[in-house]
């Protein structure tokens, strides 16, 4: 095996055409482009990683503290951090060994994106790939869905700001959108309702279509992770130099609903490496990946674990009723200059779609683009239909995140390398710090068993109780989703702990993490 690194040296390679352009003369627009626009190293994956990992939960992760207590929210993140970083390098020994086995057979990648699906296809059959294609598309698409619904949270938070004696702002995470200034929403229209912004910027989002891959979002990503850093340490500065407000409580965990939707938030933070084989396949060098996804998960945990312990710190219980940290934080000029973005959601179901219809290896991006529009109408769609931002993001962790970024990766590294042939011919054997074979299989069934009880059972049933429990409240393709009547903003409301209710509830409620004080 003293071979094996320059075996796969050999056989991992970019494909491509862009790089084989390498070597032809180069004026000032070309390099510009390629500053701007070509992004295949080691760093280009490191930004794309831990860009995409914290997306929108970076602002509900001090929710989630508020239910889990500080010592649970913090051991939380480290294990999760590590589970996902686990699968991560799982996927990615996948891809290397099906693009192993794919090139021997002379199989040609141009112009082609390999896809998780893909790989499960080619490595374990149809089946795996058809489990896989399902759970991986649902949980793009209602990670999409997500993300356009914080567009409307922001406004809807202006509204309330501006009537209200107490600024609440919240700011939603762009992960869907393109480089958009969403602190400058609320100066096009404060009278807009949530659902007329979904149209609205929804619309926007139609803008991604003209991004071919990830190698293309090389000052999307870089962008994206220096505003996810300000953001994160603005929320730990401003929470330290507000100070604790008078009387606060820090009494998590309380409820056992409450303690697995927390759980399930942070599990879904740290799961976010569905599009790793897509951001693989846009490196030069892909079998450099293995250890970019801890790298950026232990970056990413310098961001959650201050902010998050800082926000709770100061605000306590509070936040059981603000699931958006910058809904308690006093409106400064710092706090309007953070923004997350970048936009990753979307161009994996672009890519499957493109194959689906046979346009994928069109070198047209004008009729690529065009190809790809059918896409955002089921985005915006959905968005419509279940404005619940925040019960939604739960829901998607325990139903589709578990099986997909830990499950099913899990279980397929398994099942590919069950025969002594497979495990002797690998291109990538297991570290002997794991222990080898016998180590990889141990830690696998463990985050199966684990996943599969906590993530998916406790966490499905806390989180569809919530779901369910928001449909019943408010109803599907509500106008304007906890919007409070104009007399809200005069006097607080009654003491109300029915659960059926419309009106905001009180600290205690069972569901209150998406309702009002």
């Amino acid at each position: 095996m003293a071979n094996g690194s320059d075996k796969v040296e050999n056989v991992i390679v970019g494909n491509y055409v862009e790089m084989e352009t390498e070597g032809e003369p180069k004026g000032i627009k070309s390099k510009v482009s390629n500053l701007l626009w070509h992004g295949g190293s080691v760093y280009d994956a490191w930004f794309s990683c831990a860009s995409n990992q914290v997306a929108q939960v970076l602002l509900t992760l001090p929710y989630s503290f508020s239910q889990l207590g500080m010592l649970s929210g913090i051991l939380f993140q480290l294990f999760y951090g590590l589970l996902g970083s686990w699968t991560a390098y799982l996927i990615s020994i996948l891809y290397v060994e099906y693009r192993k086995r794919k090139e021997r057979e002379k199989v040609d990648f141009r112009n082609h994106v390999i896809q998780w699906f893909e790989v499960l296809d080619g490595l374990l059959g149809k089946h795996w790939r058809n489990v896989g294609l399902a759970f991986n598309c649902s949980f793009l698409l209602f990670g999409s869905v997500i993300q356009l619904i914080a567009v409307q949270e922001r406004e809807r938070e202006r509204e309330e700001s501006s009537s209200c004696m107490h600024p609440d702002n919240k700011f939603p995470d762009a992960g869907y959108l393109l480089f958009c200034y969403y602190s400058n929403i609320y100066y096009i229209n404060d009278n807009l309702d949530k659902r007329t912004w979904t149209y609205i910027f929804g619309a926007c989002c139609a803008t991604t279509v003209f991004i071919p891959s990830f190698h293309n979002y090389r000052i999307w990503s870089f962008l994206g992770l220096i505003m996810t850093t300000y953001t994160a340490w603005y929320l730990t500065i401003a929470s330290l130099l507000h100070g604790q407000v008078e009387g606060v409580k820090h009494s998590g965990p309380t409820k056992l609903v409450l303690y697995f939707t927390g759980a399930t938030n942070i599990l879904y933070t740290f799961g976010g490496h569905a599009v790793t084989v897509e951001i693989m396949h846009a490196m030069w060098k892909p079998q450099k990946f293995k250890a970019i996804y801890l790298i950026a998960t232990l970056y990413v945990l310098t961001l959650t674990l201050p902010s998050a312990a800082a926000v709770y710190w100061a605000f306590g219980d509070m936040l059981l009723n603000h699931s958006n940290a910058f809904s308690l934080l006093p409106r400064t000029p710092f706090r309007d200059m953070a923004f997350i973005t970048f936009g990753f959601a979307c161009t994996p179901l672009y890519i499957v779609w493109e194959k689906a219809i046979g346009m994928h290896e069109c070198k047209s991006l004008c009729k690529r683009g065009a190809a790809r529009l059918p896409v955002v109408v089921p985005i915006w769609f959905l968005a419509i239909i279940f404005p619940f931002f925040g019960p939604i993001n739960s829901a998607v962790g325990s139903l589709l995140v578990s099986f997909t970024v830990y499950i099913i990766p899990a279980l397929a590294h398994i099942f590919t390398f069950r025969s002594a042939t497979a495990r002797e011919n690998a291109v990538e054997q297991p570290p002997k710090y794991f222990g080898r074979w016998v180590g990889t299989y141990t830690i696998n069934v463990f985050i199966v068993v684990w996943v599969l009880i906590v993530g998916f059972g406790f966490g499905g049933w806390a989180s569809m109780t919530n779901f369910i429990h928001q449909i019943d409240t408010f109803g599907l393709f509500t106008k304007c989703y906890q919007c409070p009547p104009s007399a809200l903003a005069a006097s607080p409301p009654p003491p109300n702990h029915d659960l059926n209710a419309t009106a905001a509830a009180t600290l205690h409620h069972p569901f209150n993490h998406t309702h009002r004080p």
